[in-house]
């Protein structure tokens, strides 16, 4: 049912060429047209696919999905962008197109672009989705560490990275085109004046004419009345869920974030960390043998917005809380190929570096408590000395580490004795991201809470 209206496009697209395929393989426009619109069936025929459960399982969270929305990114929506403007600014600029075999050159290199860029993914996607399902006779995962995953398919990468290499080339030989063919005509102007006289339509529906005919040659009414058909539904499925408290599934043992977890929380979004790492263990053997726990609605409540991913190019961090020391994170960010031998994780060494600004805490608990977070106006007031008192608990626990202890002090003296500013370790942005990363996963951990005791209030 999905699939049919889009399908219904395509190929009403495709058959408009009847009688006129040879013009394909002159006319620069029609070929970019035909792999647009042979990309948009593609792209809507797996999006209906991926809504279907045992399909998704396999495809979420893995490079299946990058793939999936490369086509449509890339063939379907780049592609008519490229057919249209050739076929516009020639005729705005009342000129040729400076060079056809150019545009025939940046179709073929395009077109392989999204070749090399796609498939790759696709099989990436395969890939990652059998091995992290992959068990040994004794139930034990074959692939336990991810990172195994991660260098399966790394050729995947260097492959996509060659695919979208060509496709940017292609572009940039439109663009040298298109600027060309500007610079050689002139703009189209008073066009309006050489136009016929417009022939007044009737407001009146005429004999045998249907409400829908009607409706469509009248653009504000029809506007009108499919904004308000767009509001009902809209108002159906919404206020619903607003009104009735009961659809918020809660977790007795969990609460709002502290103050420096919540800027441990922005520290996260703004590295994108979520771009690579989801939030959401599936109720599958696979993930809750590698990671823990299935995940839990109530566990989200205060998540504002949820970062459940749709990518895992590194491991699922549902449950990373308490998994390794905070001087484990605090290497792994600084350096993760230290920690993690073969990570292609990129080095966050500012974040070890950096002062962190808290002086707008206070007012992100309070944007928080408008979404329905429950912070005190006393936990609002204290948030200051709340974070000062985890911060020296964490770089406590940092100091436990001879190493790090030693080079600490070494970095202070010579701060001094060169007159410079030392920040200290408390203050720094990476403290606020290990209070976040420790968090993470523990509310459902605490004593008492193995059960799990849903209150639908």
């Amino acid at each position: 049912m999905l699939i049919a209206p889009s399908w219904g496009g395509m190929i009403n697209g495709l058959l408009t060429l009847r009688g006129a395929w040879d013009k394909v393989r002159t006319d620069p426009t029609l070929k970019f047209m035909v792999v647009a619109i042979t990309g948009y069936g593609m792209a809507t025929f797996e999006g209906p696919m991926l809504s279907l459960k045992n399909v998704n399982a396999i495809a979420h969270f893995s490079d299946w999905i990058i793939a999936h929305v490369h086509v449509g990114a890339l063939a379907w929506n780049g592609f008519l962008t490229f057919g249209m403007i050739y076929y516009l600014v020639p005729k705005m600029f009342k000129t040729r197109l400076f060079s056809i075999p150019m545009a025939n050159f940046h179709f073929w290199i395009g077109t392989l672009g999204i070749i090399l860029y796609s498939l790759p993914m696709y099989v990436a996607g395969f890939t990652q989705a059998l091995m992290w399902k992959d068990f040994n006779p004794d139930g034990s995962l074959v692939y336990g560490n991810f990172l195994e995953t991660v260098n399966e398919i790394m050729p995947m990468y260097w492959m996509r990275a060659i695919g979208g290499s060509l496709y940017i080339v292609g572009f940039i030989v439109m663009l040298y085109n298109i600027v060309v063919t500007i610079r050689s005509g002139s703009a189209v102007v008073d066009e309006l004046a050489e136009a016929p006289a417009l022939t007044r339509v009737s407001s009146r529906r005429t004999v045998g004419e249907t409400f829908h005919t009607w409706l469509e040659r009248k653009p504000i009414q029809l506007t009108i009345l499919a904004t308000i058909a767009i509001l009902i539904g809209g108002i159906i499925q919404i206020v619903p869920t607003i009104l009735v408290k009961s659809n918020i599934p809660t977790i007795t043992s969990v609460k709002p974030y502290t103050p420096l977890e919540l800027e441990g929380r922005d520290l996260y979004i703004r590295e994108g960390c979520v771009g690579c790492h989801s939030q959401m263990v599936r109720p599958f053997r696979s993930e809750v043998e590698r990671y823990g726990e299935y995940a839990k609605a109530g566990e989200f409540v205060y998540d504002h917005p949820f970062l459940w991913g749709s990518k895992r190019t590194g491991p699922d961090l549902l449950r990373i809380g308490g998994k390794y020391s905070d001087n484990w994170h605090l290497n792994h960010m600084y350096d993760p190929q230290s920690m993690s031998s073969g990570s292609i994780m990129p080095a966050y060494q500012w974040l070890v570096k950096n002062k962190h600004d808290r002086s707008a805490t206070q007012d992100k608990m309070r944007a928080m408590v408008t979404l329905g977070v429950p912070y005190t106006d006393e936990e609002i007031n204290n948030a200051q000395a709340s974070m000062n008192e985890q911060a020296l608990s964490i770089e406590k626990n940092l100091y436990a580490d001879p190493d790090f202890a030693r080079g600490y002090e070494e970095d202070k003296a010579f701060a001094a004795s060169n007159g410079q500013e030392f920040i200290e370790m408390k203050d720094r942005e990476i403290i606020a991201m290990i209070a976040y990363l420790q968090r993470l996963g523990t509310d459902i951990k605490v004593k008492g809470t193995d059960q799990l005791i849903s209150e639908n209030k």
